[in-house]
């Protein structure tokens, strides 16, 4: 243990507790936030719960990577939405997530951060967050779960790889609970207005994503399961969440789901 490492406060549970609409849960411990809050949306559970845990012990990215926290060193939580809009827009709700992100880092006095392509919050090229969208069939209809996972005050050998960062590390120490406060008041302000546009994007939420993916523009390198690569410049966000990439005067559309790794060329 670093004997100079600044102590790591629990969350506030009485700040929490009046955050409305949410209804906020803290436990000390979880395997995975998300795994838990989908088995819950199947038992029934209402739109609006969000689990935080302290502890994150087997969490899940996208592809089933996993991720784990130290205690009290990063924000973890999984959000419970039920969506009145068609199964076509909801492809955009891992990009919604992170403008969210984003928006609230901000607030809580963070850095400015740019969102890569499908999944990751960074700063200065370093992934600072990481998302994960599911939808769960439930008796009452389907569900998303919104997993968030954002490193506040690791340091650098606690960071799972040279390519992460934390808010700490970028000079910009946050209070937790602060920092959970403005992400969830910036998410329900973009989901209240995705969802009042009936879930297209062209009202507001492709504008806003666009202006903070710094994917876009670059030239990437497209890594997908068949083994197969494709190389050329990102040139935006179809309407669908799909990124459009420029290969040899062909513009191809690839969707997250079929995606391993968005990576910059050269």
């Amino acid at each position: 243990m670093n004997p100079q490492r600044p102590p790591r406060p629990p969350l506030d549970l009485v700040t929490l507790q009046g955050l409305a609409p949410w209804r906020v849960e803290v436990v000390e411990e979880s395997p995975s936030t998300n795994a838990e809050l989908v088995a819950r949306a199947r038992e029934g559970a209402p739109e609006g719960l969000v689990l935080v845990t302290e502890h994150q012990t087997a969490g899940r990215g996208r592809l089933d990577r996993v991720w784990v926290t130290p205690p009290r060193a990063a924000l973890t939580f999984s959000v419970l939405l039920r969506p009145a809009v068609a199964d076509r827009w909801w492809p955009w709700l891992p990009l919604l997530t992170g403008v969210a992100v984003v928006e609230g880092v901000r607030a809580a006095g963070g850095p400015a951060c740019g969102l890569k392509w499908p999944n990751d919050v960074q700063v200065d090229g370093r992934k600072v967050a990481g998302l994960l969208a599911e939808r769960v069939e439930t008796p009452t209809g389907p569900a998303a779960v919104l997993g968030i996972g954002l490193n506040v005050s690791q340091e650098r050998e606690e960071l799972p790889v040279p390519t992460a960062t934390s808010l700490a590390l970028e000079g910009a120490p946050v209070d937790r609970t602060r920092l959970l406060c403005a992400v969830l008041d910036a998410l329900v302000g973009q989901v209240e207005a995705w969802v009042a546009a009936g879930g297209d994007p062209s009202h507001q939420l492709a504008a806003a994503y666009a202006e903070r993916c710094v994917t876009v523009g670059q030239q990437v390198r497209v890594h997908l399961p068949s083994e197969e690569l494709l190389e050329g410049r990102a040139t935006g966000v179809d309407t669908g969440g799909s990124l459009l990439v420029e290969v040899d005067g062909r513009t191809v559309a690839v969707s997250a789901g079929d995606v391993v790794h968005v990576r910059p060329a050269g």
